[in-house]
């Protein structure tokens, strides 16, 4: 069951110019987003552990998204 609601998809859509976005498209993006989010936080929950801490620190995220990031060539405002 997805977790991210379509609403905000679309506007990302619309933020970065599209006129008109198909339902089809908005929900390819959010199961894209959502896949990509999964794996930032299991790196991040692994990051975490390796630091002997059970909680995920902003920096654990950031360290993961970046490493993910390498693998698609993003650039990521961090």
């Amino acid at each position: 069951m997805p977790e991210l609601p379509l609403a905000p998809i679309d506007r990302i859509f619309h933020k970065a110019g599209a006129e008109r976005v198909s339902e089809e498209a908005t929900y390819v993006l959010r199961d894209i987003l959502e896949a990509i989010a999964y794996e930032i936080a299991r790196e991040a929950i692994e990051l975490a552990r390796h630091a002997g801490r059970k909680t995920v620190m902003a920096e654990d995220v950031k360290l993961a998204a970046r490493r993910l990031a390498r693998w698609f060539a993003i650039p990521l405002p961090l």
